[in-house]
């Protein structure tokens, strides 16, 4: 799905205007993990609105968002039938991750595939197909198109058992973590 992103700012009357407009940045289709794709929409730092968008999103340092930034970002996830190639190197995967996706690739764990805990508050729907939310107790759910997650830094994995990819539009709010409760 080939998508523009358009963004807005002010002229020097202070009237909006069209900054920019093109195709979304994308870091790629995944070598490790075929039918993988990440879109970065954008990013924003803590703080006020800039007089002035610039493109925040190549290269990203990270794509996790400092406390009160956030970051959007448009995933494609295959099927699972098709995403592992028989030749898959977990080394190179993780590796791979954290070069396309620095900062949230670090984050993903090697004994429990896909699953990852990060310091923000997540906004995520479902825009085709669908797709299994795994948490840590063992819950799964399954979510639909139209269907809209809210994480509040939990530790989760996705799973796309269907037939077809899963897209989604996440927006990520970086949060200091809190207290854990008992």
């Amino acid at each position: 799905m080939q998508a523009t992103r358009i963004v807005t700012g002010h002229d020097q009357a202070g009237r909006s205007i069209v900054a920019s407009s093109g195709p979304l940045p994308s870091v790629g289709e995944f070598r490790q993990f075929p039918g993988f794709a990440v879109e970065l929409i954008w990013q924003t730092a803590p703080g006020p609105i800039p007089a002035h968008p610039v493109d925040p999103t190549s290269p990203p340092p990270s794509v996790l968002p400092a406390p009160g930034g956030s970051c959007a970002m448009r995933v494609t996830f295959p099927p699972e039938a098709s995403a592992m190639p028989a030749d898959f190197d977990p080394q190179a995967a993780a590796r791979e991750l954290c070069e396309r996706l620095p900062g949230l690739g670090e984050l993903f764990e090697a004994d429990a595939p896909g699953f990852h805990r990060s310091d923000t508050i997540d906004y995520g729907v479902v825009l085709e197909g669908e797709i299994t939310l795994e948490l840590d107790d063992g819950g799964r759910r399954l979510l639909r198109q139209g269907d809209v997650i809210v994480q509040m830094g939990t530790r989760h994995a996705w799973s796309n058992t269907g037939n077809t990819p899963a897209r989604l539009l996440f927006v990520m709010v970086g949060a200091p973590r809190g207290q854990a409760v008992a």
